[in-house]
């Protein structure tokens, strides 16, 4: 039999993905354990709250004496464990939605958030995107949800496209677009945003949420047999939309929406391959670029 060298790539790639889905679920049901086992542990402190303070001080020690090795059982901790059992008095809850996050970002949430449906919408972005503790941090400081979950944004989406991508599109809006991390000066140029953004395109990824690919910066366009440049260009792969990004300092004004939409009619020409069939409409969002001075 000979040996097809085609297939046996194809072999391989599978038996990678047969792993690392192991690998995640035996990792899943590592954390579920024990978040549900700090959970309980919470549960046990809370019945005994008349014990006082210096019970858990007295349990801290006693399960290190115990346990030696283990780590995650200092009074802080355990003090962690009864807040979360007594904040979620439901365990199937803990189960099916706590539990699916790691015991650092469940703290996260608690310690910074107060509004259930708040917390609920913050460990369901975690899950959809992998958050890591610091994102996590940095998008709940950033208010997030009130941006995206909450906000009143302005866009034509639900007028030019059909249903439930007209839907996914608002959902990807924030309004406001936060940019802090760009050193602002007073009287700063366009271009000096663009490139200052363009600089730290990680967290400008960042910001403007899942599925974002950045294509370029003064990306250029011929249309005609003349030259035209967008600021910048994105692809989202959820929306399976091209993203055009005009900069503009100061109040919005009626001709900014015909650039834009002669940006897009040209990306709709001379980009968008016959498979992607759906185009990102212009919308106006504001943007608040907060210069963060250096008072030392």
């Amino acid at each position: 039999m000979l040996f097809n060298n085609n297939e046996y790539f194809e072999l391989v790639e599978q038996v990678k993905q047969e792993i690392l889905t192991a690998q995640h679920k035996a990792s899943l049901s590592l954390n579920q354990g024990l978040v549900l086992m700090y959970y309980r542990i919470g549960q046990h402190i809370n019945e005994h709250k008349e014990w006082g303070n210096k019970f858990i001080d007295n349990l801290a020690k006693d399960i290190r004496i115990s346990f030696p090795r283990a780590k995650g059982y200092s009074v802080r901790n355990l003090k962690y464990m009864a807040k979360f059992a007594q904040e979620y008095p439901d365990e199937q809850f803990v189960q099916t939605v706590s539990a699916q996050i790691p015991w650092s970002h469940n703290i996260a949430i608690l310690n910074k958030v107060n509004d259930l449906d708040e917390r609920i919408w913050y460990i369901k972005k975690t899950v959809e995107n992998g958050w890591s503790h610091a994102v996590l941090v940095h998008q709940i400081e950033s208010k997030l949800y009130e941006r995206q979950a909450l906000a009143e944004k302005v866009s034509n989406f639900e007028a030019r496209r059909m249903a439930p991508h007209s839907e996914l599109a608002v959902q990807t809006m924030k309004d406001p677009y936060i940019f802090d991390f760009i050193p602002f000066k007073e009287q700063m140029v366009e271009r000096a945003i663009e490139e200052a953004l363009v600089k730290d395109i990680t967290k400008l990824l960042l910001e403007l949420g899942t599925g974002f690919a950045f294509l370029g910066h003064q990306y250029q366009l011929n249309v005609g047999g003349d030259d035209f440049y967008i600021d910048l260009l994105f692809y989202n792969l959820n929306l399976r939309s091209y993203v055009v990004i005009e900069l503009k300092t100061g109040e919005f004004k009626p001709e900014y929406a015909g650039q834009l939409n002669f940006y897009l009619s040209a990306v709709d020409g001379t980009l968008k391959r016959t498979e992607i069939i759906h185009q990102l409409d212009f919308c106006y969002v504001k943007v608040r670029i907060t210069w963060l001075q250096n008072t030392h």
